[in-house]
């Protein structure tokens, strides 16, 4: 058997982040070292196999349409799209359903098409942004299921597609997204969606973890939490929770919890974010992203239980003398070539739609020189600029840190092997150091000494003053807010007459406007107020500034509106414009001979018609006072020019009355009224 063998603290966090990673390592490690153990090299072939790494954020901007894709498992609050499981059309009306998380989640906090936030009623209708509610229409209808262990199916997707869907797909233990969205009308296709069919994400809040320290399951943010969670999962460390050390993650939990102080004054969490894999994942790619995130160090504790270094300082129990030491080496580390100037980060930015963003620099990376010196720190699971700055100060200070590496005696009372830190008195070299184990602690049975290596650390290394030390980061883009088809200024109508075939005359509209664009167009839309006939439109040409209508009825009042076109979008509608149509704005002559007799509840008029071309009948009136002004209409009467007429009118209550008789032509236009004088209805 060999003098010196591994024992002690299998450190997790360094090389292979879950236990099975890092036991099939190290058994693939000590097989070689045997002469070559079947299981062993089984374990390291497996360990070393590639999977596919941790998802960024922008990963999740679009919804991913393949036969089965891997499920998707969500920590912590993310936005992300979904995977499609069902796409289909049936009567201008297209069906999605789309799986965000594998699993069950606490709920959707908001929904996005095409990263527009919108607003749903409680039926389900986005009815902000107003595009997506054209004139007061429903085209997008939004529903979601959270995953529960039994689901409730769509049931719309069920009756309108039964040949290939039906109420046995409820998706149990997926959490789902389901939209239908209407087919506008060409014209509006993309006034309603401007980016063609809507794309749609949403920000999440994850799955459901177990907290140790209330044994509740429930939703949380807490990184210390996600990595007990990572570590007993079927898509982690596939271990029991009786395999963990649970006051272990209880003290890391609650670290993570502390409240710190951000540059603008505002309190946070220490150790608080989210994040998005898949099932295939690289696990030890996952559970490096956590641990990072929350700078923790996963061991394995002598009693074979999986134990956790909290990112938080402590005060180191075993020190470390001269009497203990055998020997110390020390690398005071100031070479450039291994040393660094500063650390940039880069992190999830909630405030920027959950995209990766640059955090500040942490120290100054040109300093006496030219050659930019920066290591950086990439962690998808870190959503504030204070908890990168944090990460980064740490690296910084590791990175520069005096390396050391010592033998001591072994001390089973002190062992070195469970401890992240340990305090060294070693003077002159280390006279009162504290030093950060970076390596694994290896015991040799022949010496009875513990050897290791490490990092010499500040005592105050996990202090952070936020303002002074955090930065400010660079600007985020903006997203700038949809650019809309200015809407019309000065929009006016005039009713115009001109001379059709025979003589007549034909009214029509015309409409204009202020010129904004020689790149517009412009839509003329018209219709009866009595919307009897449905409404009509025309175009304009481009670079005018008016368009006229088709002939319009005469004597019919219509209501006129116009909006502007570019690229396919349009402005929306001005209000509308009464206007009523006239071919002849010409009065006939006045009628003569004008007269009435009374009788039991009627009257008979008599006038004659004036000799005129444009004469197209009579509007007779009735009033109690000898005045036109506030008469009634009572009837009216068509004919021919230069004859006597004459009607009778009843429905006259009893009394003294007063009529007026007044020429009309065709288009409704009066001449002068004529009165009748009085007569008595009985």
């Amino acid at each position: 058997m060999p003098d010196l063998i591994s024992l002690g603290a299998l450190i997790v966090s360094s090389a292979a982040t879950t236990v099975a990673g890092a036991n099939a390592l190290y058994l693939g490690t000590l097989a070689l070292a045997y002469g070559g153990l079947a299981a062993g090299a089984t374990l390291l072939s497996r360990a070393l196999m590639p999977k596919p790494s941790v998802p960024k954020p922008e990963d999740g901007t679009y919804n991913l349409k393949q036969s089965v894709p891997p499920l998707a498992i969500v920590l912590g609050q993310v936005k992300k799209a979904g995977d499609y499981v069902f796409l289909e059309e049936t009567n201008g009306i297209v069906y999605h359903i789309l799986v965000h998380a594998g699993h069950r989640i606490q709920g959707y906090v908001q929904h996005y098409l095409h990263d527009e936030a919108i607003t749903l009623d409680g039926s389900g209708v986005v009815i902000d942004p107003p595009h997506f509610y054209e004139d007061g229409t429903e085209y997008i209808f939004i529903s979601s299921r959270v995953g529960l262990p039994i689901e409730t199916d769509y049931s719309d997707v069920s009756a309108a597609f039964p040949s290939i869907w039906n109420t046995h797909y409820r998706g149990d233990g997926l959490a789902s997204v389901k939209m239908h969205c209407f087919t506008p009308s060409q014209k509006d296709f993309l006034n309603v969606y401007p980016n063609q069919m809507p794309e749609h994400s949403a920000v999440i809040r994850g799955a459901l973890l177990y907290d140790p320290r209330t044994g509740a399951t429930a939703f949380t943010t807490n990184i210390a939490l996600m990595r007990l969670w990572h570590l007993t999962s079927p898509y982690g460390g596939k271990l029991s929770m009786s395999d963990m050390y649970l006051p272990d993650y209880i003290n890391a939990a609650n670290i993570c919890d502390e409240n710190v102080f951000n540059r603008s004054g505002g309190v946070e969490k220490r150790f608080h974010g989210g994040m998005w894999f898949r099932a295939n994942s690289d696990p030890i790619e996952v559970g490096r992203t956590l641990d990072q995130a929350a700078d923790l160090v996963v061991y394995e504790r002598a009693d074979g239980k999986i134990g956790v270094h909290a990112g938080g300082s402590v005060s180191p129990s075993v020190v470390l003398t001269k009497t203990n030491i055998v020997s110390l080496g020390l690398n005071a580390n100031v070479d450039p070539s291994t040393t660094v100037l500063a650390a940039r980060g880069r992190f999830t930015d909630p405030s920027d739609l959950y995209n990766t963003n640059d955090a500040a620099i942490y120290g100054n990376p040109y300093v006496g020189e030219d050659t930019e010196r920066t290591l950086t720190v990439d962690n998808v699971a870190v959503q504030s600029h204070n908890h990168i700055q944090r990460l980064q100060k740490l690296a910084y200070i590791r990175r520069n840190g005096a390396r050391v590496t010592v033998t001591a005696h072994y001390d089973p009372d002190a062992d070195v092997a469970y401890h992240r830190f340990v305090r060294v008195q070693y003077p002159p070299k280390l006279s009162d150091s504290i030093v950060e184990i970076t390596s694994k602690v290896s015991i040799s049975l022949r010496d009875m000494t513990v050897s290791f290596s490490g990092i010499v650390v500040p005592a105050d290394l996990y202090e952070f003053d936020a303002a002074t030390e955090e930065g400010v980061p660079g600007a985020s883009v903006v997203v700038l807010p949809r650019g809309s088809v200015p809407l019309p200024v000065n929009f006016d109508v005039v009713i115009q007459t001109e001379t059709v075939s025979g003589g007549s005359s034909a009214a029509y509209a015309l409409a204009t406007w202020d010129h904004f664009s020689d790149f517009l167009t412009y839509e003329f839309e018209w219709e009866r107020t009595s919307a009897s006939t449905g409404p009509q439109s025309v175009i304009s040409a481009p670079k005018s500034d008016q368009v006229r209508s088709a002939y319009l009825a005469d004597g019919v009042q219509y209501r006129f509106r116009l909006r502007a076109w570019a690229a396919g979008a349009s402005s929306d509608w001005t209000s509308y414009e009464l206007r009523t149509a006239t071919a002849d704005s010409t009065p006939p002559g006045i009628v003569t001979g004008v007269s009435a007799t009374g009788g039991v509840g009627q009257a008979t008029y008599n006038w004659k018609a004036p000799n005129s071309a444009n004469y197209f009948g009579a509007r007779l009136y009735v009033n109690t006072v000898n005045v036109f002004a506030g008469s009634t209409l009572v009837a009216t009467e068509y004919g021919p020019p230069n004859i006597a007429d004459s009607r009778l009118v009843t429905g006259l209550a009893a009394g003294t009355k007063y009529g007026f008789v007044e020429a009309i032509n065709a288009s409704g236009v009066p001449a002068t009224a004529q009165a009748t004088g009085s007569f008595i209805v009985t």
